[in-house]
Protein backbone atom coordinates (compact mmCIF):
# COMPACT_ATOMS: atom_id res chain seq x y z
CA UNK A 1 0.00 0.00 0.00
CA UNK A 2 1.31 3.44 -0.92
CA UNK A 3 2.20 5.54 2.10
CA UNK A 4 0.34 8.78 2.70
CA UNK A 5 1.92 12.16 1.88
CA UNK A 6 0.47 13.49 5.15
CA UNK A 7 2.98 13.68 8.00
CA UNK A 8 0.31 13.00 10.65
CA UNK A 9 -0.85 9.81 8.92
CA UNK A 10 2.62 8.24 9.08
CA UNK A 11 4.58 6.60 11.87
CA UNK A 12 7.78 8.12 13.19
CA UNK A 13 9.92 5.39 11.52
CA UNK A 14 8.26 6.30 8.20
CA UNK A 15 9.36 9.91 8.68
CA UNK A 16 12.85 8.89 9.78
CA UNK A 17 13.19 6.87 6.57
CA UNK A 18 11.99 9.83 4.51
CA UNK A 19 14.61 12.10 6.08
CA UNK A 20 17.39 9.80 4.92
CA UNK A 21 16.85 11.03 1.37
CA UNK A 22 14.56 14.09 1.52
CA UNK A 23 14.40 17.28 3.57
CA UNK A 24 11.38 19.11 2.09
CA UNK A 25 8.12 19.63 3.95
CA UNK A 26 5.05 21.61 2.85
CA UNK A 27 2.93 23.35 5.51
CA UNK A 28 -0.60 24.28 4.33
CA UNK A 29 -1.99 27.33 6.10
CA UNK A 30 -5.53 28.47 5.37
CA UNK A 31 -8.24 30.24 7.33
CA UNK A 32 -11.66 29.84 8.87
CA UNK A 33 -13.63 32.73 7.42
CA UNK A 34 -16.86 33.30 5.56
CA UNK A 35 -16.95 32.94 1.78
CA UNK A 36 -20.42 34.22 1.01
CA UNK A 37 -23.66 32.26 1.48
CA UNK A 38 -22.66 29.73 -1.18
CA UNK A 39 -19.26 28.35 -0.11
CA UNK A 40 -18.04 27.21 3.33
CA UNK A 41 -15.57 28.67 5.77
CA UNK A 42 -13.17 25.93 4.66
CA UNK A 43 -12.27 27.45 1.27
CA UNK A 44 -8.82 28.82 2.09
CA UNK A 45 -7.69 25.72 3.95
CA UNK A 46 -8.95 23.57 1.08
CA UNK A 47 -6.83 25.59 -1.37
CA UNK A 48 -3.69 25.08 0.69
CA UNK A 49 -4.33 21.43 1.51
CA UNK A 50 -5.44 20.28 -1.93
CA UNK A 51 -2.56 21.97 -3.76
CA UNK A 52 -0.03 20.70 -1.21
CA UNK A 53 -1.27 17.12 -1.34
CA UNK A 54 -1.27 16.95 -5.15
CA UNK A 55 2.20 18.47 -5.45
CA UNK A 56 3.48 16.13 -2.73
CA UNK A 57 2.15 13.08 -4.61
CA UNK A 58 3.93 14.22 -7.77
CA UNK A 59 7.28 14.90 -6.11
CA UNK A 60 7.40 12.47 -3.20
CA UNK A 61 7.52 15.07 -0.44
CA UNK A 62 5.62 15.29 2.84
CA UNK A 63 2.87 17.64 3.97
CA UNK A 64 2.39 18.77 7.57
CA UNK A 65 -1.11 18.86 9.10
CA UNK A 66 -3.09 21.78 7.64
CA UNK A 67 -3.61 24.83 9.81
CA UNK A 68 -7.21 26.00 9.60
CA UNK A 69 -6.76 29.41 11.21
CA UNK A 70 -5.07 32.41 9.65
CA UNK A 71 -5.35 36.18 9.85
CA UNK A 72 -8.98 37.13 9.17
CA UNK A 73 -10.12 39.98 11.48
CA UNK A 74 -11.97 41.75 8.64
CA UNK A 75 -14.32 38.76 8.25
CA UNK A 76 -15.59 38.74 11.82
CA UNK A 77 -18.66 40.71 10.78
CA UNK A 78 -20.05 37.37 9.57
CA UNK A 79 -20.72 34.46 11.95
CA UNK A 80 -18.24 31.63 12.35
CA UNK A 81 -14.97 33.36 11.58
CA UNK A 82 -11.92 32.60 13.69
CA UNK A 83 -8.72 34.61 13.51
CA UNK A 84 -5.27 34.68 15.01
CA UNK A 85 -3.63 37.95 15.83
CA UNK A 86 -0.98 38.56 13.14
CA UNK A 87 1.82 38.08 15.65
CA UNK A 88 0.20 34.81 16.78
CA UNK A 89 0.12 33.48 13.22
CA UNK A 90 3.77 34.46 12.83
CA UNK A 91 4.78 32.70 16.03
CA UNK A 92 2.74 29.56 15.30
CA UNK A 93 4.39 29.31 11.89
CA UNK A 94 7.82 29.75 13.46
CA UNK A 95 7.05 27.10 16.09
CA UNK A 96 5.94 24.61 13.43
CA UNK A 97 9.04 25.32 11.37
CA UNK A 98 11.40 24.97 14.33
CA UNK A 99 9.76 21.69 15.34
CA UNK A 100 10.32 20.22 11.89
CA UNK A 101 13.87 21.54 11.65
CA UNK A 102 14.72 19.74 14.88
CA UNK A 103 14.15 16.40 13.11
CA UNK A 104 16.25 17.13 10.03
CA UNK A 105 13.88 18.88 7.64
CA UNK A 106 15.83 21.68 5.99
CA UNK A 107 13.43 23.13 3.41
CA UNK A 108 10.21 24.59 4.83
CA UNK A 109 7.50 25.61 2.34
CA UNK A 110 4.49 27.43 3.73
CA UNK A 111 1.56 26.99 1.34
CA UNK A 112 -0.77 29.94 1.85
CA UNK A 113 -4.41 29.37 0.94
CA UNK A 114 -5.73 32.56 2.55
CA UNK A 115 -4.42 34.26 -0.50
CA UNK A 116 -2.49 37.48 0.04
CA UNK A 117 -4.17 38.12 3.45
CA UNK A 118 -1.87 35.74 5.36
CA UNK A 119 1.24 36.95 3.59
CA UNK A 120 2.50 39.69 5.99
CA UNK A 121 2.55 37.43 9.09
CA UNK A 122 3.96 34.51 7.10
CA UNK A 123 6.65 36.64 5.46
CA UNK A 124 7.85 37.64 8.92
CA UNK A 125 7.85 33.98 10.01
CA UNK A 126 9.79 33.08 6.87
CA UNK A 127 12.41 35.75 7.60
CA UNK A 128 12.74 34.75 11.27
CA UNK A 129 13.33 31.09 10.41
CA UNK A 130 15.64 31.86 7.51
CA UNK A 131 17.88 34.29 9.36
CA UNK A 132 18.01 32.49 12.71
CA UNK A 133 18.54 28.93 11.43
CA UNK A 134 19.93 29.11 7.90
CA UNK A 135 17.21 26.75 6.65
CA UNK A 136 15.59 27.36 3.28
CA UNK A 137 12.12 28.81 3.87
CA UNK A 138 9.65 30.01 1.24
CA UNK A 139 5.96 30.74 0.71
CA UNK A 140 3.78 29.36 -2.08
CA UNK A 141 0.69 31.54 -2.36
CA UNK A 142 -2.04 29.60 -4.14
CA UNK A 143 -2.95 32.55 -6.33
CA UNK A 144 0.33 34.32 -6.89
CA UNK A 145 2.28 31.16 -7.82
CA UNK A 146 0.31 31.07 -11.09
CA UNK A 147 -1.22 34.52 -11.16
CA UNK A 148 -1.24 35.06 -14.92
CA UNK A 149 -2.70 31.65 -15.75
CA UNK A 150 -5.33 31.78 -12.99
CA UNK A 151 -6.53 35.16 -14.24
CA UNK A 152 -6.71 33.87 -17.81
CA UNK A 153 -8.73 30.82 -16.70
CA UNK A 154 -11.26 33.18 -15.12
CA UNK A 155 -11.56 35.23 -18.31
CA UNK A 156 -9.41 38.06 -16.98
CA UNK A 157 -12.45 39.38 -15.17
CA UNK A 158 -11.72 42.35 -12.96
CA UNK A 159 -11.75 41.10 -9.35
CA UNK A 160 -12.42 37.54 -10.54
CA UNK A 161 -10.00 36.33 -7.87
CA UNK A 162 -11.52 38.49 -5.18
CA UNK A 163 -13.19 36.99 -2.15
CA UNK A 164 -15.72 34.22 -2.96
CA UNK A 165 -15.83 35.26 -6.62
CA UNK A 166 -15.29 33.34 -9.85
CA UNK A 167 -11.96 31.72 -9.00
CA UNK A 168 -12.70 30.58 -5.46
CA UNK A 169 -16.22 29.43 -6.29
CA UNK A 170 -15.01 27.55 -9.37
CA UNK A 171 -12.28 25.86 -7.34
CA UNK A 172 -14.86 24.61 -4.84
CA UNK A 173 -17.21 23.45 -7.60
CA UNK A 174 -14.32 21.38 -8.95
CA UNK A 175 -12.77 20.01 -5.76
CA UNK A 176 -15.58 20.09 -3.18
CA UNK A 177 -18.91 20.37 -5.01
CA UNK A 178 -20.78 18.74 -2.13
CA UNK A 179 -19.99 21.80 0.01
CA UNK A 180 -21.23 24.40 -2.48
CA UNK A 181 -24.76 25.79 -2.13
CA UNK A 182 -25.40 26.39 -5.82
CA UNK A 183 -28.87 27.72 -5.00
CA UNK A 184 -27.18 30.55 -3.09
CA UNK A 185 -24.85 31.71 -5.88
CA UNK A 186 -26.17 35.19 -6.54
CA UNK A 187 -25.50 37.56 -9.43
CA UNK A 188 -23.66 40.46 -7.82
CA UNK A 189 -23.05 43.91 -9.31
CA UNK A 190 -19.57 45.11 -10.18
CA UNK A 191 -17.89 46.74 -7.22
CA UNK A 192 -16.62 50.26 -7.87
CA UNK A 193 -12.85 50.41 -8.14
CA UNK A 194 -11.54 52.74 -5.42
CA UNK A 195 -9.08 55.47 -6.29
CA UNK A 196 -6.60 53.83 -3.93
CA UNK A 197 -7.05 50.07 -3.54
CA UNK A 198 -7.03 48.81 0.04
CA UNK A 199 -5.20 45.64 -0.90
CA UNK A 200 -3.04 44.08 -3.56
CA UNK A 201 -4.99 43.85 -6.87
CA UNK A 202 -4.67 40.30 -8.17
CA UNK A 203 -6.52 40.49 -11.49
CA UNK A 204 -5.91 42.50 -14.65
CA UNK A 205 -6.27 45.23 -15.61
CA UNK A 206 -3.67 46.19 -13.03
CA UNK A 207 -4.49 49.88 -13.10
CA UNK A 208 -5.32 50.46 -9.45
CA UNK A 209 -3.26 52.74 -7.25
CA UNK A 210 -2.40 51.10 -3.94
CA UNK A 211 -2.28 52.61 -0.48
CA UNK A 212 -2.32 49.70 1.95
CA UNK A 213 -4.94 50.01 4.66
CA UNK A 214 -6.86 47.54 6.77
CA UNK A 215 -10.62 47.18 6.50
CA UNK A 216 -12.46 46.59 9.75
CA UNK A 217 -15.03 43.82 10.03
CA UNK A 218 -17.80 46.42 9.81
CA UNK A 219 -16.28 48.05 6.73
CA UNK A 220 -15.86 44.70 4.98
CA UNK A 221 -19.45 43.78 5.83
CA UNK A 222 -20.69 47.05 4.35
CA UNK A 223 -18.48 46.72 1.27
CA UNK A 224 -19.84 43.23 0.58
CA UNK A 225 -23.44 44.30 1.17
CA UNK A 226 -24.23 41.67 3.79
CA UNK A 227 -23.53 38.89 1.28
CA UNK A 228 -19.87 38.23 2.05
CA UNK A 229 -18.72 37.75 -1.54
CA UNK A 230 -16.66 40.64 -2.83
CA UNK A 231 -17.03 39.88 -6.52
CA UNK A 232 -19.61 38.18 -8.70
CA UNK A 233 -19.50 34.34 -8.36
CA UNK A 234 -22.25 33.69 -10.90
CA UNK A 235 -19.95 32.86 -13.87
CA UNK A 236 -18.13 30.19 -11.82
CA UNK A 237 -17.98 26.66 -13.22
CA UNK A 238 -16.29 23.39 -12.28
CA UNK A 239 -14.42 23.57 -15.59
CA UNK A 240 -12.87 26.91 -14.64
CA UNK A 241 -12.08 25.40 -11.26
CA UNK A 242 -10.27 22.47 -12.84
CA UNK A 243 -8.18 24.79 -15.01
CA UNK A 244 -7.33 27.02 -12.04
CA UNK A 245 -6.41 24.08 -9.81
CA UNK A 246 -4.34 22.32 -12.48
CA UNK A 247 -2.24 25.36 -13.33
CA UNK A 248 -1.73 26.21 -9.66
CA UNK A 249 -0.50 22.67 -9.00
CA UNK A 250 1.70 22.79 -12.10
CA UNK A 251 3.48 25.99 -11.08
CA UNK A 252 3.76 24.96 -7.44
CA UNK A 253 5.19 21.60 -8.52
CA UNK A 254 7.78 23.36 -10.68
CA UNK A 255 8.85 25.39 -7.68
CA UNK A 256 9.06 22.33 -5.43
CA UNK A 257 11.14 20.54 -8.05
CA UNK A 258 13.53 23.50 -7.97
CA UNK A 259 13.67 23.53 -4.17
CA UNK A 260 14.56 19.84 -4.08
CA UNK A 261 17.74 20.60 -6.03
CA UNK A 262 18.99 23.23 -3.58
CA UNK A 263 21.89 22.55 -1.25
CA UNK A 264 21.17 23.96 2.19
CA UNK A 265 23.95 24.58 4.68
CA UNK A 266 21.92 24.70 7.86
CA UNK A 267 24.67 25.05 10.47
CA UNK A 268 22.41 26.93 12.86
CA UNK A 269 19.51 24.45 12.60
CA UNK A 270 18.65 22.47 15.73
CA UNK A 271 20.47 19.15 16.00
CA UNK A 272 18.33 16.37 14.46
CA UNK A 273 16.73 14.01 16.97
Amino acid sequence: MTKSVWLHELTWPDIADYLKSQDVVMIPIGATEQHGPHTPLLVDTAWASDVSAEVARQHGVLVAPPMHIGWSPHHLGYPGGITFRPETLTQVAVDIGESLLSHGFRKILFVNGNRVANLPPLQIAMAKLRFTTGAYVAIIDTHLIARKEVCEAAGNARDGSHHAGIVETSFMLHKHPELVRTDKIAELPDRPVPEFASGFPMDPPLDQNIAFNQLTAEEFYQRTGGNGAYSNPKPATAEIGRAVFDVTVKRAAEFVAHVKTLKVDCKRCPIPI
